[in-house]
């Protein structure tokens, strides 16, 4: 997806449009039937009604969720499986001087 034709939408697109800049003109009519409907269910803003269009910012966003460009490195986090015992304090109990 090319960031540069999104930024080029106005703030609130049809489907054609995004279409168009998400996937190019040639495949822009299959993803408005086919795509749309699928990523609405993932949570793909939706079509406000006073505006009569999708909110290029939120589609941008899903977008960026979707690929996991938000969720940072999250996906490398280890399970705790393999440090286990690496990282524990090991407490020493005073022993009196005198005993």
């Amino acid at each position: 997806m090319s960031s540069d034709l999104l930024s080029q939408l106005p703030l609130f697109a049809t489907d054609q449009q995004l279409a168009v800049a998400i996937v190019g003109k040639d495949r822009a009519s299959m993803w408005v039937k086919a795509v749309i409907p699928q990523l609405e269910k993932k949570g793909f803003p939706r079509i406000d009604p006073l505006h009569d269009g999708r909110p290029v910012p939120l589609v941008r966003k899903f977008y960026d969720g979707y690929f996991g460009i938000t969720a940072g490195f999250a996906a490398a986090a280890p399970d705790g499986k393999e440090n286990m015992g690496l990282w524990k304090s090991r407490r020493r109990t005073r022993r009196p001087a005198d005993e």
